[in-house]
C-alpha cells in the first residue's frame, strides 16, 4: 500500500526550525485543504542557541516567498543591510592589510573574466575589488545598498542582512502560525518511537502526548535528537582542516545613537583566530572565534578586550563551543536534519543560515509524494548537501591557506599542506596558471560560492596567477570598457545612495514600498 507524505513534523524551533516550517508550509499551501500539515514541536524549557547573525542575499528571496514584509522584518528583527565582508589583517597582519569579499559580481561577469586583465595591469593601481565592482567603495563610505524609493526586496547594489537571531525566530514563529497554518506545539520530547523498518513513527512528548508523522525534520540543535541519537548517524569532524573550536561573543552598544552602522561584516584576524563585528541598528554583535589548541581562554579574552575597548568590563561575554563538522548523512529513513543538527562550521562566511535556507528549499521542492520514493529523494538530498558542505569547508580554508603571517603557531599550522583538502590543493595549483572561472567545478545550478567569490579572496590576499599578455589581446578593449563602466557606476552610486543608518531610520519611520 502506498503511504502518502502528508504530515511533516519539525522537532526544534529557533531559526532552523521556523525557517524550515515557513518554507515548507508556503510551498505546500494549496495542499493544506486536503490534509497536508506542518507541525513544529518546540521545548518550552530549552532556549535557542541564536547562532548566526549574518545572512546571504538568498534570504531576500526566502522571506519574499514565504510572504514576509521586508519593512516588518527590519523593524521587528533589529535588521540591517549587509553588503559583504571586509577581511582585515589576514594576509600580513599589518594595520593597512584589508580586502573586501562583496556581494556583487565583477562587471560583465557572464561575458568576460576580468581577472587576467586586472592581473595584467588593466585595473591600474586599484585593488581587484575596486577595479571590477563598486561595492567595496560603498562599504568604505558607509552607504546603504538601496534608497527609500526602492521597493521591498529589490536592490541597487546586491545585499543580504545582519539580524538579531533572538528576535528573528519569534518573528518567523508569528508569521508561520498566523499566516501559513503551521501548528505550534510547546512540549518536551521524552522518547522517539520507531517502526519495524527503522523509520520514526512518532515522538512521545511530556505535555502533548504522542505526535505521529510521515516525515520528521530534526532541528533539535547540537543534540541531533532524531538523526544522531535515534537513527545513529555519525558526525564527521573537520577540526583537522578548520582549527577554531571556541567563540567568545559579546554585544556592544553604540556610544551614541547616531554612530555610523557598517553595512558589511568586519572580520579582523588575531593571533589564534579572528574577531567578527556586525552592525545592527541598536548594537554591534562582536566575538572572537579562536582555536583552543593555540590560545587559552584568558589570552583570547585579552585580545577581544583590546578590540572592544574598556567597556568590555561592563558587558557580558558568552562562551560558545564549536564542533566543526557535519553528519555523515543528512537524510536517513524518514528523517532529515537541518541547522545545527546537520552540523556547524565557524561563522567566517555566514554559512549557517544559508545552509538552512538551501536545505529547507530542497526539502520543500523535492517533497516525496509517498514513502516508496522517499529513499530516492533522500539519496539526492545527501549528495547535494554533502557537496555544499565540502565546498564551504574548502572556501573557509582558502582564507587561512593564503596567509603570509608567521607571527603565531596558529597561522603557521594553517598553511601545513596536511591540513588542506585535496580538492583545494588542486585548484590552487591550477590557479597559478589560470584564474578561477565558470568551469572550475563551479557549475551547479545553486553553487554556494561562485568563481567570483574565489577571485575576490585570492586576489584580495595577494595570490598571483601567471598571465600571458598575448592571451588577453583579443578581449583587451572589452575589458577596458567594463572596467571603465565600473568606475562610472561607482561614482554614480557613491553620489546617490544614502548613509546606511539614515536609510534604516527611514525604513523604521516610513517603511519601504510594498512590491
Amino acid at each position: 500500500m502506498v503511504r502518502p507524505i502528508h504530515n511533516i513534523v519539525i522537532v526544534g524551533g529557533g531559526t532552523a526550525g521556523w525557517l524550515t516550517a515557513g518554507v515548507i508550509a508556503a510551498r505546500h499551501q494549496g495542499r493544506m485543504k486536503t490534509g497536508f500539515t506542518v507541525t513544529l514541536v518546540e521545548s518550552p524549557s530549552i532556549g535557542i542557541i541564536g547562532v548566526g547573525e549574518g545572512t546571504w542575499p538568498t534570504m531576500r528571496a526566502t522571506l519574499e516567498k514565504i510572504g514576509v514584509s521586508e519593512t516588518d522584518f527590519f523593524r521587528e528583527c533589529d535588521s540591517a543591510f549587509k553588503q559583504g565582508a571586509k577581511f582585515a589583517r589576514w594576509t600580513t597582519g599589518a594595520a593597512d592589510d584589508a580586502y573586501y569579499h562583496p556581494l556583487m559580481l565583477p562587471q560583465g561577469f557572464t561575458q568576460l573574466n576580468l581577472a587576467p586583465h586586472w592581473l595584467g595591469g588593466g585595473g591600474g593601481d586599484r585593488t581587484f575589488c575596486d577595479a571590477v565592482c563598486p561595492q567595496g567603495a560603498l562599504c568604505d563610505d558607509g552607504l546603504a545598498p538601496k534608497m527609500i524609493t526602492t521597493p521591498e526586496y529589490q536592490a541597487v547594489a546586491n545585499y543580504a542582512y545582519h539580524l538579531d537571531a533572538g528576535k528573528f525566530a519569534p518573528f518567523l514563529q508569528k508569521h508561520c502560525t498566523q499566516k501559513l497554518g503551521v501548528r505550534h506545539v510547546l512540549a518536551d520530547v521524552e522518547s522517539v518511537i520507531q517502526a519495524e523498518n527503522g523509520d520514526i513513527a512518532s515522538i512521545r512528548t511530556k505535555q502533548a502526548g504522542e505526535i505521529p508523522g510521515d516525515l520528521f525534520v530534526d532541528c533539535s540543535g547540537f543534540s541531533a535528537l532524531l538523526l544522531g541519537k535515534t537513527l545513529g548517524v555519525g558526525f564527521k569532524d573537520c577540526s583537522d582542516v578548520l582549527f577554531c573550536d571556541t567563540a567568545l561573543a559579546v554585544q556592544v552598544p553604540y556610544e551614541r545613537a547616531s554612530d555610523p552602522i557598517a553595512s558589511h561584516t568586519i572580520s579582523t584576524a588575531q593571533s589564534a583566530g579572528w574577531i567578527w563585528d556586525i552592525g545592527l541598528p541598536t548594537r554591534r554583535g562582536t566575538g572572537y572565534v579562536y582555536s583552543s589548541r593555540h590560545s587559552s581562554e584568558d589570552a583570547a579574552h585579552e585580545e577581544l578586550a583590546r578590540y572592544v575597548g574598556p567597556r568590555i568590563k561592563e558587558l557580558s561575554v558568552r562562551k560558545i563551543p564549536i564542533r566543526s563538522g557535519h553528519r555523515e548523512l543528512f537524510w536517513k529513513n524518514n528523517c532529515v536534519a537541518v541547522g545545527l543538527a546537520a552540523g556547524f562550521l565557524e561563522p567566517l562566511e555566514a554559512s549557517a543560515i544559508v545552509l538552512v535556507e538551501l536545505s529547507a528549499k530542497l526539502i520543500s521542492e523535492q517533497m516525496p509524494a509517498n514513502r516508496e520514493v522517499m529513499d530516492i529523494v533522500a539519496a539526492r538530498f545527501n549528495e547535494v548537501t554533502g557537496y555544499r558542505w565540502g565546498r564551504i569547508i574548502d572556501f573557509l580554508k582558502l582564507h587561512y591557506v593564503l596567509t603570509k603571517r608567521t607571527d603565531s603557531r596558529f597561522w603557521i599550522d594553517n598553511v601545513d599542506p596536511a591540513s588542506v583538502p585535496d580538492r583545494l590543493k588542486n585548484l590552487l595549483h591550477l590557479w597559478k596558471y589560470r584564474s578561477p572561472w565558470f568551469f572550475d567545478e563551479f557549475d551547479r545550478l545553486e553553487e554556494v560560492f561562485p568563481a567570483a567569490s574565489y577571485q575576490y579572496v585570492l586576489y584580495g590576499m595577494g595570490f598571483r596567477t601567471e598571465v600571458e599578455p598575448e592571451d588577453n589581446e583579443g578581449t583587451q578593449s572589452m575589458a577596458a570598457r567594463l572596467i571603465s563602466e565600473n568606475a562610472t557606476l561607482t561614482r554614480q552610486l557613491r553620489a546617490k545612495l544614502p548613509k546606511n543608518r539614515d536609510l534604516l531610520q527611514k525604513i523604521f519611520d516610513h517603511g519601504l514600498q510594498p512590491i
